[in-house]
Order: C-alpha cells, then sequence, then structure tokens
C-alpha cells in the first residue's frame, strides 16, 4: 500500500509537472512572439529605437531643418570632399542616350530633392552624348527639399519649368505615382540610409527600372584603414557640435551622424540589392571606404 501511494504520488507530480511546463512553455512563445511584433513595428533613429510609423515625420522633420543649408551641411560633414564624391559618381555612371540610339533615356534620382545630382547627370548627358531629350524625375519625400532643388535650377537659369524635368514628393519605399518598368537609370544619393525599410525601398527600385535598367547609389559606408578610422571617428563626435554652430542644428547633426553609423557595410548591402533581385551588383569604396559607389543591374 506505501508503495502503491507513492506510485501515486509520483504519477500525480509528473501530470502536475507536465503541466506547469506546458504553461512555461507557452508564456515563453508568448514573450517570443510579443518580442518579435516589437520587431517588427520599431526600427532606429540614429541610437535611439522608434515606432517605424514615426521614423518618416522624424526624417522629415531633420531635412526641413537643414534644408536651407544642405550643401553647408555636406561640406561640413565632408570637409568638401563630397562634391568630388557626386563628380566621380556622375562620371562613373556615364549615362545618356547615345548618338546611335532612338530613344531618350528616362532617369529617376530619388532622395534627390536639392537637384544637384539630378542636374548634373543631365549636364553631363549633354555635355558627353549632345544628349536633350533624357527625361528626369527628381523625387523626395521632403518639400521642403523639392523647393531647394527648384530655387537651385532657377538660380542655374537651367531645368526650371523644363518639361524633361519633374519634381515630386514621393516616399522613396514605394514610388507610387511612378510606373513599373518605366526607367533606365534610378540613382540615389546619399538618402537611402534615412529610409525606414532599405529593403523595400531597393525592391521598389528594381520594380520601376526596365530591364537592363541600372541602379546606382552613393551612400556613407565603413571606413576600411583601421587608422583612418580612428581619425573618422573622433570626426563624427565633432560633427554635431560644427552643426551648431554653422546651422544653429545639433540634433539634426547628431541624428546624420547616427545614421551613417547604424547604414550596412559594403558587404551587406551588396547582398541586400541581390536579394532585391538585381545582378552583376559591386560596390567602390570612395576615401577609404567613407562613402561607396553600389550599383546592380534589372535583368
Amino acid at each position: 500500500m506505501p508503495i502503491a501511494m507513492s506510485k501515486a504520488n509520483i504519477a500525480r507530480s509528473m501530470r502536475s509537472g507536465s503541466l506547469l511546463l506546458g504553461r512555461s512553455l507557452t508564456t515563453v512563445r508568448h514573450l517570443s512572439n510579443t518580442s518579435r511584433l516589437l520587431n517588427d513595428e520599431t526600427t532606429h533613429f540614429g541610437s535611439k529605437t522608434v515606432p517605424k510609423n514615426e521614423k518618416e515625420k522624424l526624417v522629415g522633420h531633420v531635412f526641413s531643418n537643414v534644408a536651407s543649408k544642405y550643401d553647408i551641411m555636406n561640406d561640413v560633414m565632408s570637409l568638401g570632399i563630397h562634391r568630388l564624391w557626386k563628380d566621380h559618381f556622375i562620371n562613373k555612371l556615364d549615362a545618356g542616350k547615345r548618338p546611335n540610339s532612338k530613344e531618350p533615356l528616362h532617369f529617376i534620382d530619388v532622395a534627390g530633392g536639392s537637384g544637384d545630382i539630378a542636374f548634373g547627370l543631365l549636364d553631363h548627358a549633354e555635355q558627353k552624348f549632345h544628349d536633350k531629350e533624357s527625361t528626369m524625375h527628381i523625387v523626395d519625400i521632403n518639400a521642403n527639399m523639392l523647393k531647394e532643388g527648384e530655387k537651385r535650377a532657377m538660380n542655374q537659369g537651367k531645368y526650371y519649368n523644363d518639361p524633361r524635368v519633374t519634381f515630386l514628393v514621393q516616399n522613396g519605399e514605394t514610388l507610387d505615382q511612378i510606373e513599373s518598368d518605366s526607367k533606365d537609370v534610378y540613382t540615389i544619393s546619399f538618402g537611402i540610409r534615412n529610409f525606414t525599410d532599405i529593403q523595400a525601398g531597393l525592391n521598389t527600385a528594381y520594380r520601376v527600372l526596365k530591364p537592363g535598367g541600372i541602379f546606382f547609389c552613393l551612400e556613407f559606408s565603413k571606413v576600411n584603414n583601421p587608422l583612418v578610422d580612428v581619425i573618422y571617428q573622433q570626426w563624427s563626435k565633432v560633427l554635431p557640435v560644427m552643426g551648431s554652430i554653422v546651422a544653429n542644428d545639433y540634433d539634426s547633426y547628431q541624428y546624420l551622424v547616427e545614421s551613417i553609423q547604424r547604414f550596412p557595410d559594403q558587404e551587406e548591402f551588396k547582398s541586400m540589392i541581390e536579394k532585391a533581385g538585381f545582378e552583376s551588383a559591386g560596390y567602390e569604396s570612395l576615401t577609404f571606404g567613407v562613402c561607396s559607389i553600389h550599383w546592380g543591374i534589372k535583368v
């Protein structure tokens, strides 16, 4: 009888333990699902974690603040070298309607509100290939940045009220007013790191390009020289202070520095481009990797 009672107690204990284990596993699964849900609904804004649906507004606030001082901002952040990077970017792409081609090229410059890359591309096409037919969509999520681009065109006396050039407020992650398979060249310069969902932006770039179209991106990257990296990291700490002095805006420059630090390295970003469907993906690091040119072809 004592042995029988002992077995009964053991059985009850095992049933109780199984029930407890089941509840524990349920709790773990619930916490895991909750964590995944939180991760799905949040993203980074510099070093901060914010709800995904708020990042667009926060980034918009940054670029509204710096719009009128955009060139100064880039000069401060790169010591003026961004102008050389952009010239190299345009020359390397070497885009324009060739003399033996019957159709003009259709460009889209995303996050290009300031107009410097877009106008540079059109100038290059005209000067090298005598191309005065190719079209350009300049899109930006920030209307203030687009106004700066229009102001630049007006001051240059070129591309303002030009039927070939369209300024359009658009979210680069969706480009819902741009038709699929409609563009020959997609460019983005120092803009894709500000997307809430970078992969979605790359997928959209693939969608809007025609087969044979090229994706071409200029973005801050990861320094590949240890000594230069030490200097670069120290300079990054100074940038928000410089932003405060030059533009009376510490916070925006702090975000821009943090957004650079959070951006994928060259190989990881190349993999993301390939994941979007692009082939022949590659990159060229500039100034020890401070920034890089990335590309891919839609086949």
